[in-house]
């Protein structure tokens, strides 16, 4: 166990995002059940938010319904935030989004967050089976205020229409973004989520014209920023790059060969013969990613925290070795000192005073 003294700033909080990923040899159905038991351990971490994601038609990720699968998830939970990063909000009406959410929140009151994004599905196919195509993601903006007009009532598009029963309720909505979606998020004064790590100056930049542009709203009164990015820590250097190594090979599989499989075992893909131009993917998605011991990535987090003043990290780091990941994420939470949090009362007990 590490012996130093983490000097990562308390106030920084630090979530997970799980993207249901399959590994090889398994049903989709372990994926998704997997992911909530995951949301358990790193809730009795101490980690503030686990949300989960939204691919469609991708052979090697199972979450589709993330708003269904947030509902299991807060269902076996009770103290850790849960929510969507994101619901792409094209592939959606807005008026569905916001009726989905209104049932979250009115399930799990208090604990629900909207995170939405401007993406499409990755194929033409899929696009096309969701009733979308590409022109969609250019009305994001347009499509972002109706969504928040159902909940507050000012919505405008469908006069006469109410969204029962998210209409009246409060939850906080963040913007997935990168370049003009960040732009999207300030002017609309919401939260931004972005990424990744690897991307230093890009991200350094669109934290910055977030911060410049953003515009207070009934939702933020200020700009909040959650950098999301992988991360991964085990005992030492070459054991946490090994965690890399299942989502480096299935990125390098997907640009060269066009689908997106399931995580295979490191020691399996370290012994392939690459194309040069696979090679090339493969190595490019180890880098830039945050991975070492605990006091190594304790540094380096502090330092990200420190170059883009974000308020929380988003960790959303992929492997094939469950055990290991969940692993790393232990090891990450003691590395920048998270605290289990404390249950909450039940019935006809008294909560903690002060």
């Amino acid at each position: 166990m590490s012996s130093f003294a983490s000097d990562f700033p308390g106030a920084v909080r630090l979530s997970v995002l799980d993207r249901s990923r399959v590994r090889e040899g398994e049903e989709p159905g372990r994926a998704l059940r997997e992911t909530v038991r995951l949301a358990q351990e790193v809730e009795a971490l101490g980690y503030h938010r686990f949300w989960v994601s939204e691919h469609h038609g991708v052979p090697g990720v199972a979450g589709s319904a993330p708003t269904v699968l947030a509902a299991a998830v807060a269902a076996a939970t009770s103290t850790v935030r849960v929510g969507t990063g994101g619901v792409m909000l094209p592939n959606h009406r807005p008026f569905v989004v916001a009726e989905q959410f209104g049932v979250l929140e009115s399930l799990f009151p208090g604990r629900i967050d909207m995170g939405v994004g401007r993406s499409l599905g990755f194929t033409d196919g899929v696009r096309r089976a969701l009733g979308h195509d590409k022109e969609e993601a250019g009305r994001f903006g347009e499509q972002l205020a109706e969504l928040l007009g159902w909940f507050t009532g000012g919505q405008t598009a469908h006069p006469g229409v109410h969204a029962r029963p998210a209409e009246g309720l409060r939850v906080p909505p963040f913007v997935l973004a990168m370049g003009e979606g960040a732009a999207i998020a300030a002017e609309a004064g919401l939260p931004l989520v972005i990424g990744d790590l690897r991307s230093r100056s890009r991200l350094l930049a669109a934290v910055e014209a977030y911060r410049s542009a953003f515009r207070p709203s009934a939702w933020a009164a200020e700009p909040y920023v959650v950098v999301a990015g992988t991360v991964a820590v085990a005992g030492d250097e070459e054991e946490a790059r090994r965690l890399l190594v299942p989502e480096a090979w299935a990125m390098a599989h997907a640009r060269t060969r066009g689908d997106y499989p399931p995580l295979a075992p490191a020691g399996r893909i370290e012994a392939l013969e690459m194309t040069p131009k696979q090679r090339g993917f493969y190595e490019d998605g180890l880098r830039g990613h945050l991975y070492g011991t605990e006091e190594r990535v304790a540094e380096e987090l502090e330092r990200v925290v420190k170059e883009t003043g974000a308020q929380e990290v988003l960790v959303t780091t992929s492997t094939y070795d469950r055990a290991a990941l969940s692993e790393s994420y232990r090891r990450l939470a003691r590395a920048v000192g998270l605290r289990a949090p404390v249950p909450p009362a039940r019935p006809g007990q008294s909560g903690p005073t002060g």
